[in-house]
């Protein structure tokens, strides 16, 4: 069955980049922070508390009968966006981050990941409407700082469950977080200089916003995403673009695709017991 994701709309989230003449100020004590960073053992981690906002009803568990599966795969049509350029000696720590650069100085972030067949990685496909069915068992998510980048792009994460970010880079990280909606976004935590040995901060989503961003100052080519979610009917798409979510009750729901640069789309569902769909679904350059 190929059907495209109906109901799409421009991209609401967008992150602005950030690197002016405030965060620079900051540049000496930051070479002081990175001349002591070698008396500083093991990961330097930020764990954070993910709080939806409250909902008229909650998830809950029971065994599913003749569940369902919807997989498939989404693509993207079109030319692929140019990745964006950061010339690293204009930035902090620029030769302990140009380990990853593209050899002329410079690194390149790639907001898709497009195989050569079209397969588009990092999309997070949801059936929403199931109010109750398998069990949610949820971990707490991790994101990883590694050669000054997040891993990986888009994050899932559980109604009040953790992320824990780890630095693995011998440098800091000014780590900030943005809640976004259709109407905007504000700052949910700010954490400048990541380097004690652990902290806790509650985010709380307003109820309506599920989509969150990170981004470090320092770095402004260190973005990452995450997307809050209250029940375990969702696959995030591999490198080929390829998603699956078994064990579906039957009944009649909305499929939701959602990637952090082209947007959400969304289209009817319904699905019969034992059944099994095999969907196309794809993304279309933006002109």
């Amino acid at each position: 069955m190929k059907l495209p994701c109906d109901g799409g709309r421009d991209n609401p989230y967008e992150i602005a980049e950030q690197c002016g003449t405030g965060r620079m100020r900051r540049k000496d004590s930051v070479k002081r922070g990175c001349r002591n960073r070698d008396r500083l053992a093991g990961w330097v981690l930020m764990t954070l508390v993910i709080c939806l906002g409250t909902e008229a009803w909650a998830y809950e568990s029971e065994p599913v009968v003749e569940g369902a599966t919807v997989r498939g795969t989404v693509t993207f049509i079109g030319t692929v966006p140019a990745p964006k350029e950061f010339e690293l000696r204009r930035y902090l720590d620029h030769e302990y981050c140009s380990q990853l650069s593209d050899g002329h100085g410079y690194r390149l972030m790639r907001e898709l990941t497009v195989r050569s067949d079209g397969g588009l990685k990092d999309v997070l496909v949801m059936v929403e409407g199931v109010e109750r069915g398998k069990p949610f068992p949820f971990t707490d998510a991790r994101v990883e700082a590694s050669l000054c980048q997040f891993v990986p792009l888009v994050t899932v994460v559980g109604d009040k469950r953790l992320i824990t970010i780890f630095n693995r880079d011998p440098v800091p990280h000014d780590i900030q977080g943005y809640a976004f909606d259709q109407t905007g976004g504000d700052m949910v935590f700010y954490r400048p200089s990541l380097e004690a040995g652990g902290t806790t901060e509650a985010v709380q989503l307003v109820k309506g916003r599920k989509v969150f961003s990170m981004q470090c100052s320092m770095h402004p080519y260190m973005q990452s995403w995450g997307y809050a979610i209250d029940h375990p009917y969702f696959s995030v798409t591999d490198a080929a673009g390829s998603f699956s979510i078994p064990d579906i009750p039957p009944g009649k729901y909305r499929l939701k695709v959602w990637h952090p640069i082209l947007g959400m789309r969304e289209q009817a569902l319904t699905v019969a017991a034992n059944e099994r769909v095999s969907l196309e679904l794809w993304f279309e350059a933006k002109d």
